[in-house]
């Protein structure tokens, strides 16, 4: 199927049922992330935050690994030997802001390792689920690099401080058993199993209704850290909106109906 994007041969993409599926596509390399597959998964995102037919957006890796980072010597190459230019046009803050700014939901598949920014990325994904087999690391520290795709701050919401320093200054691996004990996982499954499990859950999300996903998903990210009231008063603003909403008003005539 032709994609309404351009995609590069190291992103396979394609959409089904209301899932777009993205698949990292370099399986020599680990699946290091290169500037062209940055720009094919900006494009890819950019694209789905506008159209209606992407209920659910999946990330998955290929053969034995979700990705190994990024590819540091295609950087390089691209800065001619000198740090990158790192402007808001540049294929990974592009990526970056695709990825977290997603109003569908979001769901990696992970398998084998998962690297630095194959790390990082999944602190902006909604569902993360792993093989038995992956693993995770941030080796900035030990490159000589810092945390990077905001993982200084979300990290630490997530695993807590002294665990988010373990993994960042420490760089050690961990596996999808302590990863998920972490708090970093949704779940963890053979490796025979785990694209099943990741359909089943991609499928079950293309069947909700899309507008309140959205909104869902946008709260949620909103209000972290806001004190209690303040919550609840946006919740309420943004339930009397979905209340008077198309998509609610059709499903509760429906429920109504069918209890008559």
């Amino acid at each position: 199927m032709t994609m309404p994007f351009e995609v590069s041969e190291q992103v396979k993409a394609n959409i089904m049922d209301g899932v777009l599926r993205l698949q990292l596509n370099r399986p020599q390399q680990k699946n290091a992330l290169s500037l062209a597959m940055y720009q094919s998964l900006a494009n890819a995102l950019q694209w789905a935050a506008t159209s209606d037919n992407v209920r659910v957006v999946c990330l998955a890796g290929s053969e034995d690994s979700f990705t190994a980072g990024n590819d540091l010597a295609d950087f390089l190459r691209a800065g001619q030997g000198g740090p990158p230019v790192l402007s808001k046009e540049h294929p990974v803050i592009q990526f970056m802001h695709s990825l977290r700014h997603l109003p569908q939901p979001i769901v990696a598949e992970v398998n084998g390792m998962a690297i630095g920014i194959g790390t990082t990325l999944l602190l902006h994904c909604d569902f993360v689920y792993a093989a038995d087999d992956a693993y995770f690391q941030l080796p900035f520290a030990r490159l000589g690099l810092c945390p990077e795709f905001a993982s200084s701050a979300l990290l630490v919401r997530r695993v807590g401080e002294a665990r988010a320093k373990e993994m960042l200054l420490l760089g050690e691996a961990i596996s999808a058993g302590q990863a998920l004990g972490y708090g970093l996982l949704n779940g963890v499954f053979p490796r025979e199993r785990l694209g099943t499990e990741v359909d089943s859950v991609c499928q079950t999300l293309a069947l909700r209704p899309p507008q309140a996903l959205r909104r869902s998903k946008a709260l949620i990210n909103q209000v972290v850290g806001w004190p209690v009231d303040r919550v609840i008063e946006r919740e309420l603003e943004v339930f009397s909106e979905c209340l008077g909403g198309e998509e609610a008003q059709l499903i509760i005539k429906q429920a109504t109906e069918e209890k008559t």
